[in-house]
């Protein structure tokens, strides 16, 4: 995995996780909080959400076979989606159930200065694993805000950690909130209701990760700033005189698909074209470096045909410059 798929904001969330996931454990085998417990199993939910990240990122390095010629970059894509589906909504439904009952059955809190103190513990260091995606999610997120980067990231890894890392943060509060008033009132039913808040956050967000993660699985275009970069080199004026039609695929994060039919001169040569492109290719692999896989096509733009639809109409409608009207 590239550095831009956050592998350090990864590991320390997984180191986090870890640590937090035995400490609210044992402070549910002293206190019995239904809380702390729902949380345990959020940790360790978290923890294995990181472990899988990164066994997508590792099998998303394998080279391209004939049965998958153009790679397994979108590896990364699968985990990420089984991370919000399975993991996430594992945590939240179990959350949901021991909330439920802990509600049905309240009983007061034993030892509440285990659950009191592993949570204020857990912010912590669940504080610095989320500063920790922030930093390297400023890395790439340029002057997007950040309901724009997780919408548009094509790394699905950061997206994935700043939300769990957010939600793990606010259901610390939720098991304070809910810890605090039962003890307060001496009425456990507070705690259960702290524990189906959680289980509904992490719901909410495993929807969140789940279509965000469904569109790149899908395929996704390049971004706006990518495609406009690959247009501005494309046509050089000489040979290359337009673009009539073009497409792009990101393969994975860090691999993008190039498709456009091109329009050249009807008395160019095969030997120009063939060079045209030669050079198209490499400009378009100097302005966009993830721009791996390039088809181009030569063709004769006609607006005639592009009219009837015999021909491709011209990219988004923009006017074709120097380009030949000939049928």
């Amino acid at each position: 995995m590239s550095a831009s798929g956050g592998t350090k904001a990864i590991v320390a969330a997984l180191s986090a996780n870890l640590a937090i996931a035995v400490a609210k454990f044992v402070a549910f085998l002293f206190s019995g909080s239904s809380s702390m417990l729902a949380e345990s199993v959020h940790s360790l939910a978290d923890s294995g959400n990181q472990g899988l990240l990164l066994l997508g990122g590792k099998r998303a390095q394998r080279e391209a076979t004939p049965q998958h010629p153009f790679g397994y970059g979108r590896e990364r894509y699968i985990y990420a989606f089984l991370v919000s589906i399975v993991l996430f909504s594992v945590g939240g439904m179990f959350a949901i159930y021991e909330g439920y009952e802990k509600i049905k059955h309240p009983h007061e809190l034993e030892a509440w200065y285990w659950p009191v103190g592993v949570l204020v513990f857990a912010i912590i260091a669940e504080a610095f694993s989320f500063r920790t995606a922030i930093k390297e999610s400023n890395v790439t997120r340029g002057s997007l805000s950040w309901t724009e980067f997780v919408r548009r990231a094509k790394a699905p890894e950061l997206p994935v950690v700043l939300l769990e890392d957010l939600g793990a943060l606010v259901g610390l509060v939720l098991a304070l909130a809910g810890v605090g008033l039962a003890l307060g009132t001496g009425n456990g039913i507070w705690d259960g209701i702290g524990t189906l808040c959680i289980g509904i956050l992490l719901i909410l967000i495993a929807l969140v990760l789940a279509a965000e993660t469904k569109s790149l699985l899908l395929g996704e275009a390049a971004g706006t700033e990518d495609v406009e970069k690959i247009k501005n080199v494309l046509v050089d004026g000489d040979v290359v005189t337009g673009i009539i039609h073009m497409r792009t695929l990101h393969l994975g994060p860090e691999e993008l698909l190039v498709a456009a039919k091109i329009a050249v001169e009807h008395n160019d040569t095969a030997g120009e074209v063939a060079q045209a492109i030669n050079a198209a290719e490499a400009r378009i692999r100097e302005a966009v470096p993830i721009a791996r896989v390039i088809y181009l096509e030569p063709d004769i733009y006609s607006e005639s045909a592009a009219a009837t639809g015999t021909n491709p109409g011209k990219d988004q409608g923009d006017p074709i410059p120097g380009s030949t009207t000939e049928s």
